[in-house]
């Protein structure tokens, strides 16, 4: 199949905006629960009509800050309720919204504060207050700063926006709120920056409807009820990214409770999943993958590490039975099948469950694909996984898993009011009312990828004969060694990541002989190795990568991403390098993508040994 498309379950919205998501809330709904805010001891809620009244006041505090119609507000913060307060109010104040990811440098918040233009700059902390403050000044026109925390005593950004704004009246919100429509732009969403500097997308107010309400409809057993109990959810990715956007803004249009978590981290997201409690996540693989790991980790502490290897297995031929019954390919799992199932139930699997809060029965993973085994594994465990696939420019999720459809390894059919089609050369194309209209100052760069209102995303991929899109790989990424074999990273990489010791990857091979691999060690797992066998918990990485029984483990991991590849396009050789890929030394972007050019910079000695004949290679 070359081209599939899914016709729209919400019509496009001909007026009125995203700002006026609060208002109709507390008009219909006045005491309807929408968001529960964190703090010590509880998660209180907060009513409809409380939200718009926070709301109000904080855009009438911009607007007597001197917030003009259609200027820019820039918003550097994690993900919290006070974030959601401003994004609504920035939109009911007439003006957009741009943001920052929080663990952006000063040079990046330069960047985006002279591209976009910003009037006025929020920051959440102290530490983002002294990078905007670099930020600044090298900028000859300098934005408003305000802080959202507290400042020794002093009232934090809100708090100041209240009573700056008391003067104003309420009908000055109602009349700029007014004044917007669905084509009016609601957001520059800076993308990651892989392969230069980041560009801005103009995401409209009707962009922002069509991926919320068409995925609303569509995810109904999700985002409405579950199980017979009150769907709800935790948001922890960074509101910075749309993916984390859009669903906060799905969430508040269809009043479904939600919370605020600052932090990706497992080990600080886990706690507050069991406190929270949700029916629902929107995650990436990294965290089922680091739950997954956890659990097996946990197992192997308590001297059970065979059970727990028994239960994955059993757990992925229960989930790849199961699937049958849905594609109507076979009658599902044997009864020995079920019964295995369900000892290893009481053993393992609700474990996981407990962990994520008990209540948890559904999760979307996007960002890049899942393993098949992690989503089969996580079926067994009662957790069905929702697969997306989406970009900055196609406002969230432009294809996603349908209820009662599912099909591990594949990201989805098209979200409704969207085609997808397959280019000749194999690039994914998409169209539809969540595609942007243009790049902020670059209408060079818009011009490359839209055309007839089909967005080029720079993804291959395939459709299969049910219209279900896979990703096979990035168009720039492709590698062609020295031999003339065209090889695609991307799959190797996801699948070498997921299997521990490994932390991050880069697959290599670009006009080399074959394909090589530099990975990286994630430390959790190897303090975890060391420990199970009564290792010193301070052994040097210049030891462990050269331990022939460590270098086995990450020899496993290789075999496993080969296994999804023919030999041509295997990676023949891997070195286990120092350091790690993170944000802060410039090697991944903010949405946690390999920046390929810098590592290939930095680690080019480790690149070169790989293709060295003498060269210690593992």
């Amino acid at each position: 199949m070359r081209e599939a498309r899914a016709e729209p379950l919400v019509p496009p919205a001909t007026s009125g905006s995203i700002a006026d998501i609060p208002f109709i809330n507390a008009a219909e709904a006045p005491d309807a629960v929408v968001v529960r805010r964190r703090e010590p001891g509880g998660w209180p809620p907060v009513t409809a009509a409380a939200f718009a009244r926070e709301v109000t006041a904080t855009a009438k505090g911009l607007v007597a800050a001197g917030l003009e119609p259609g200027a820019r507000v820039a918003l550097m913060c994690r993900t919290r309720y006070e974030w959601c307060v401003l994004d609504f109010a920035v939109w009911a104040a007439g003006g957009q919204t741009v943001p920052i990811y929080a663990t952006s440098s000063a040079e990046q918040v330069e960047w985006i504060l002279r591209d976009s233009g910003a009037a006025f700059l929020f920051v959440e902390t102290s530490a983002h207050e002294a990078t905007a403050r670099l930020a600044l000044a090298a900028l000859p026109a300098r934005p408003r700063l305000w802080r959202i925390d507290a400042d020794d005593g002093a009232p934090g950004a809100l708090a100041r926006l209240a009573d700056e704004g008391r003067a104003v009246p309420d009908k000055e919100i109602t009349r700029r709120r007014s004044a917007l429509g669905p084509e009016t732009a609601a957001t520059l969403c800076y993308t990651s920056g892989t392969t230069g500097r980041p560009k801005g997308c103009v995401l409209t107010h009707g962009n922002l409807h069509a991926e919320a309400a068409n995925t609303v409809q569509l995810l109904h057993p999700i985002f409405k009820e579950v199980t017979g109990q009150t769907a709800s959810t935790l948001l922890f990715l960074p509101l910075a990214h749309i993916l984390g956007r859009t669903l906060q803004i799905a969430c508040l249009s269809a009043r479904i409770e939600f919370a605020h978590c600052p932090s990706v981290r497992p080990d600080e997201l886990r706690p507050e999943l069991r406190s929270y409690r949700p029916t629902f996540v929107v995650g990436v693989p990294y965290l089922f993958e680091e739950i997954h790991d956890t659990g097996r980790e946990t197992a192997e502490k308590l001297g059970r590490g065979s059970s727990f290897a028994r239960a994955d297995r059993i757990a992925v031929r229960f989930g790849e039975a199961y699937l049958h019954t849905f594609l109507g390919t076979g009658k599902g799992p044997s009864p020995g099948l079920y019964l295995a199932w369900g000892l290893y139930d009481l053993l393992v699997y609700r474990r996981v469950r407990k962990e994520l809060g008990g209540r948890l029965r559904y999760a979307i993973c996007g960002g890049s694909p899942l393993d098949r085994r992690l989503s089969l594994f996580f079926h067994a465990a009662g957790i069905v996984v929702y697969e997306g696939y989406g970009l900055t420019e196609t406002t969230a999720a432009a294809t996603v898993t349908p209820p009662l459809g599912p099909r591990p390894g594949t990201v989805g059919r098209p979200v409704p009011g969207t085609a997808v089609r397959i280019a000749e050369d194999g690039e994914v194309l998409v169209k539809g009312g969540i595609v942007f209209g243009s790049y902020w100052n670059r209408p060079d760069a818009t011009e490359e990828v839209l055309s007839d209102g089909w967005f080029a995303t720079g993804d291959l991929g395939r459709l299969d004969e049910d219209g279900y899109l896979t990703i096979v790989g990035r168009k720039k990424d492709i590698l062609v060694t020295s031999g003339g074999k065209n090889v695609s990273p991307a799959p190797l990489e996801d699948r070498l990541r997921s299997r521990p010791p490994v932390a991050q990857c880069m697959v290599v091979g670009d006009g080399r002989p074959y394909v090589g691999a530099l990975v990286t060690l994630d430390p959790e797992a190897v303090a975890h190795w060391l420990a199970v066998r009564r290792r010193p918990l301070d052994t040097p990485l210049a030891v462990l990568r050269e331990d022939p029984e460590l270098v086995a483990e990450v020899q496993l991991a290789v075999d496993y991403a080969n296994e999804s590849v023919s030999t041509a396009e295997s990676i023949r050789r891997f070195r286990i390098v120092d350091g790690e890929f993170t944000e802060e030394n410039g090697l991944l972007t903010p949405s946690l993508k390999v920046r390929r050019a810098a590592v290939a910079e930095a680690y080019a000695h480790e690149i070169d040994a790989l293709y060295s004949k003498r060269g210690p290679a593992q």
